[in-house]
Order: C-alpha cells, then structure tokens, then sequence
C-alpha cells in the first residue's frame, strides 16, 4: 500500500502509541487525522486535529461525516485495564467492552463506506498479547481485546471484496501513560509504531509486535495446561 497517498485516521492520538503512529504515517508522507476525545491536546506538527469520542456514536457520526478521504483507519483508543471480572463495578467493566468492542465497531461501520468510495484501503485494530491469554486481575480488558479479535476476523472476510484489508496488532506492553505502574519490561511506541505501519504498507492480515506476542500465539496451540500451567 502506498501510503504517500494515503489518508489515515489514528484514535487516541494525542499521546502514547496513537501519537507515534500518528508521527509514524507523517513521516512517511501520508495525510493524517489525529483524534482524540479533546483535540486541543493534539500537539504533533503536521496531524490534523479532530474531536472523536468512540464510545459516542454521535461524536463517532460526525467525524465520519466531517472527513471524506480516509483510506486508513487505526482503531488505537482504549481504556486502561483495571477491571476484575467478579468484584469491579459493571460500568467500568462495560467500559471496557463500549470501547474495545462496541466502539471498534462503531468505528468501522462509520468509515468502512468511506474507505471503499476512496478505492478501498486499510484498517488496523491495536490489538494485545492478552487477546489470547487472560489476567484475572484485568479480565475485563481481556475479554474485550478477545472480543475484538474475533471482530476483526469477521470484518477481515466482510470487508475484503470492498478493497479493504482490515489487520491486527498483537503486542504486550509498551511505555506509555496507560501502563506507567506495571512493573514489566515495556516497548518503546515509536519502535512498535514503525513495526505496524509496516505491516500495513504490505498489507499483512496480522502484525505480532514483539516477543510476548509470538509467545501467546504460540501459547494457543497447546491448550489451557499450556496457557495457564498453574491451574491444578
């Protein structure tokens, strides 16, 4: 793909990954939306600030409306994963789902017609390692990242004879805001930013990020002894 001519929208762009994203695709001479919830936070030379809320289809509705020319689309906002599946309050639990899952799919409903009227193009989910491996600590994000990696399966077959490939991406930590309290070893954004924006200019159906990623795919195959060894 190339994306000299591309029009990309990254969500939650104002900072962590979705800004290096957003930095990423500039640099390599695309046009790009940067949306956030507050776009007066948008401080990256060049982006195109604009309001979106992923969780509000209004808010979702109008972005799509006031754009045009997306041929990219980076599903990249999330909610930080604190909710225990037994003892968290049901909102934040929903919250995970609302915008891990309902609001990727919000999203792509919107943009999906746009993409194919522009001759077709790219969406990417920022997926997790924790798409195949769950914390009880974080189930809620868990399961919601499950979910949306069955979402994005589905709408790959969907969206494939509309000209639109639509790609996941599998990484474990990286040093940002939302994470700044996990004690782990943690990817620079900028690195993992490079790695997905490769994957879309090739147009790979699925991008895994670094090594917690291939050790939960391959985690898969071996079944839940293998995943979670400690269980009696």
């Amino acid at each position: 793909m190339d994306l000299t001519t591309s029009t990309a929208l990254v969500t939650g762009a104002n900072r962590g990954f979705g800004r290096a994203l957003a930095a990423e695709l500039l640099s390599r001479g695309a046009t790009v939306y940067a949306a956030a919830r507050n776009p007066a936070q948008v401080d990256l030379p060049g982006a195109e600030p604009i309001a979106l809320d992923i969780t509000d289809p209004v808010s979702v509705a109008a972005a799509a409306e006031a754009t045009g020319d997306v041929t990219v689309l980076i599903n990249n906002a999330g909610s930080a994963p604190r909710a225990d599946l037994l003892v968290s309050d049901p909102d934040a639990i929903r919250l995970e789902m609302d915008t891990h899952y309902f609001g990727t799919l919000s999203m792509v409903r919107n943009f999906a017609p746009q993409i194919a009227a522009n001759g077709g193009g790219a969406i990417l989910n920022i997926l997790s390692g924790l798409s195949w491996v769950s914390f009880p600590e974080i189930g809620a994000y868990c399961a919601a990242k499950s979910a949306e990696w069955s979402l994005t399966n589905a709408l790959r077959l969907q969206l494939a004879d509309q000209g639109i490939r639509v790609a996941g991406l599998h990484v474990g930590y990286m040093d940002t805001d939302m994470v700044r309290d996990v004690d782990a070893v943690k990817s620079d954004p900028a690195d993992i930013a490079r790695i997905a924006v490769d994957g879309i200019a090739a147009g790979a159906y699925e991008i895994l990020a670094d090594s917690s990623a291939w050790q939960a795919q391959a985690a898969l195959s071996g079944g839940v002894s293998v995943l979670y060894p400690h269980l009696p």
